[in-house]
């Protein structure tokens, strides 16, 4: 077994790793660039080598650095994470050379497998269902076309060496391919420096699931059933479960048998996903088709980890060592639901736009993880992390901050879970997707298992709101909004040296969500008997709430847990459970009136602007001043997180100014042009 590892990667899956490997008795050596010279990865490893500057291909990206570092520190095998150089085959063969393992497949299959156009051919000739679609090199947009119409629309194009959802887009009609073709050629070469593209056939009502390999080096390969990741923004994972509550026994098997297949026929070891898209409309068990094989170890394998109750690190590091699997096909085994919700650092009610900046508030919900092996138990909740309260979410890297997972003995159990979960897990300082995660899971359509890639798009077209709230959860949030008013009151009654005492009343006025409710509380056996109006049942409610904590436990009824969210606000709270914030206005009965009769302040009318939705860079401008321009036309192209978006006017009008040039650097809300 080896020594020490190196851990070619930041983050999450660095601290992900070296959490097996210390368990497993290995030292640890970091890496780390200047932006992450104090991040928890760096702090949990035995050593820390600097590589450079915080852009990754400067620091992360170079290989050569990454060798010095595990030799100057003795390191006997790196491991790579994901992304970065986890599937990059000059990286494997270079580890080989300086005679250090490398915790990954051989060069050979991650070359075979890394270009999109030679594994599918690789994939077909193994038996493998394969997408209609052209393989071959195209070399314009007219050639675009021409094979888009052949293949029958919709068409997915997508870069060769693509992956994470970049270097891809959807063709419904000709005009598509021609808007969509050379930006696509652009995100591939900015991406992934490869401008290749292909397409292929898009499947409807698609789901995506993919099929978890670990094999050794002495020719024993196994699947360990599968993920269902059809909840997908941008083609980018959201939420991963597993097993798929599309997926038979007997569909798992061909899947799995089809995916072994082709791991076996490029001499596959360690850890590997063969990607499927599959046709939600088959019900014959055969609508399944190879997309791609990550050569490495997947974002979402935590949800496999979970109801196989292996260690997929450890795993990997054995076959890394020469090891045996510990076991074959027969003894794996699903137990339970997994599932797992990706935090981002984004903000849903604004377009998901990425948000950057410092975590002034983190503190994840607690885990309470069952060892690995030991599957079990009335369920568990886990949260895999690389960041830390008062760290910075920089613009250098993916803005995922943590992974969320919860196992539970059915699919609605380890969905609860997580709703329990999200609403504990405080995170303030930048925009995040908590709210819609939570929405996601209490979706009614996500419960019946009805998912398809096109989710998100479907279910949220205007955006995302916030997770509706029912008549029960408002009432409840009303006595809630009422308790912690009269705990701030009772705080305030106790300060010392006032000119007058105040008086405490127990009545309250609450005005939430468009409803108003009368309310008077009585103390009741520990707790408060919250009572509205006349003929409704009263809530019995118990919390150890203090004024100044961010985060409120409530005891409803002697059964119900709910966890809220606090801030006070200057005339009442604002209380974020279940998906969505609450601004609730708690009032005196004397002041409840007055507060009718209070103007709003309204906010300035910036339709005639073309705003930034997010910070990044301009890279076109595709209008000039005085310019007529129609509802839908492409005004703009600002880039961020490597991928190109599209501006287009919401209406038609004149343009009057342009304030930015290409080449600018945009502040989220900044106004690249105004319109008479």
């Amino acid at each position: 077994m080896f020594k020490k590892i190196l851990v070619a990667n930041r983050g999450e899956i660095a601290c992900r790793v070296f959490r097996t490997a210390k368990r497993m008795g290995i030292a640890t050596v970091a890496v780390y660039s200047d932006a992450d010279a104090r991040a928890p990865h760096v702090l949990m490893a035995d050593e820390a080598v600097r590589l450079g500057p915080a852009p990754a291909a400067e620091s992360y990206l170079k290989a050569d650095l990454i060798l010095a570092a595990a030799k100057a520190t003795g390191a006997d095998a790196i491991h790579p994470g994901y992304g970065f150089l986890s599937e990059r085959e000059s990286f494997a063969k270079a580890c080989a050379e300086a005679g250090i393992a490398f915790v990954g497949p051989p060069a050979n299959a991650i070359a075979a497998m890394g270009d999109k156009i030679e594994s599918k051919k690789l994939a077909k000739a193994a038996g493998v269902n394969v997408v209609p679609g052209y393989l071959g090199e195209i070399a314009d947009t007219d050639e675009a076309v021409k094979i888009a119409s052949d293949i029958g629309y919709p068409v997915m194009m997508k870069a060769s060496a693509g992956g994470g959802g970049k270097g891809m887009r959807l063709a419904w009609s000709e005009q598509d391919v021609r808007e969509g073709f050379e930006a696509t050629k652009r995100e591939g070469l900015a991406s992934f420096g490869d401008d290749r593209v292909f397409i292929e056939k898009f499947i409807e009502q698609p789901r995506h699931i993919e099929i978890q390999l670990i094999g050794d080096q002495h020719g024993n390969i196994v699947y360990l059933g599968e993920r269902e990741c059809s909840i997908q923004r941008r083609h980018q994972k959201v939420v991963e479960e597993a097993p798929s509550p599309f997926v038979t026994p007997e569909m798992r098997r061909k899947m799995g048998e089809q995916a072994v297949a082709l791991a076996r026929a490029v001499g596959y070891y360690s850890a590997g996903t063969v990607e499927l898209i599959v046709s939600g409309a088959d019900k014959t068990g055969d609508g399944f088709y190879f997309l791609e094989m990550n050569t490495r170890l997947q974002v979402e394998h935590p949800v496999t980890e979970a109801i196989t109750g292996l260690d997929l690190v450890e795993q990997m590091i054995r076959v890394a060592a020469g090891e045996k699997l510990g076991f074959t096909q027969d003894d794996v085994t699903l137990t339970g639901w997994a599932i797992e919700n990706r935090v981002y650092a984004e903000d849903p009610y604004r377009g998901f736009l990425p948000s950057t900046g410092r975590l002034v508030r983190y503190a994840p919900p607690a885990a309470q993880e069952t060892p690995y092996g030991n599957v079990g138990g009335d369920g568990y909740v886990r949260v895999d992390d690389g960041v830390a309260e008062g760290g910075e979410v920089s613009m250098f890297y993916d803005p995922m901050i943590a992974k969320l997972i919860t196992w539970g003995k059915t699919r609605d159990e380890a969905a609860d879970l997580q709703v329990a979960a999200l609403d504990r897990f405080q995170l303030d300082g930048l925009g995040n997707n908590i709210d819609f995660l939570s929405a996601l899971m209490q979706h009614p359509r996500f419960r019946s298992g009805a998912l398809t890639t096109g989710f998100i798009a479907e279910e949220y077209p205007e955006g995302f709101e916030g997770a509706p709230a029912g008549a029960t959860l408002v009432r409840k949030l009303a006595a809630v909004a009422t308790v912690l008013d009269l705990i701030q009151a009772s705080r305030a009654v106790e300060i010392s040296g006032q000119l007058a005492t105040p008086t405490l009343s127990s009545e309250r006025v609450v005005l939430i969500g468009g409803e108003r409710f009368d309310i008077i509380v009585d103390d009741h056996a520990g707790g408060m008997l919250v009572n509205f109006a006349p003929n409704e049942a009263p809530l019995d409610i118990a919390t150890g709430w203090q004024p100044g904590q961010r985060l409120a436990q409530f005891r409803i009824d002697g059964e119900e847990l709910l966890s809220v969210g606090v801030q006070r606000g200057r005339a009442g709270w604002t209380l974020r459970t279940r998906g969505a914030a609450h601004d609730v206005k708690v009032y005196a009965p004397r002041v409840a009136e007055l507060a009718g009769h209070m103007i709003e302040k309204i906010p300035p009318d910036m339709s005639r602007f073309l705003l930034a939705p997010m910070p990044g860079l301009l890279t076109r401008i595709e209008v000039g001043e005085g310019d007529k321009v129609e509802a839908g036309q492409p005004l703009a192209v600002v880039e961020a997180m490597k991928m190109e978006n599209i501006l287009r006017a919401e209406k038609a009008g004149v343009v009057k100014a342009i304030n930015f040039a290409a080449g600018d650097s945009l502040a989220v809300d900044a106004a690249i042009l105004e319109f008479e």
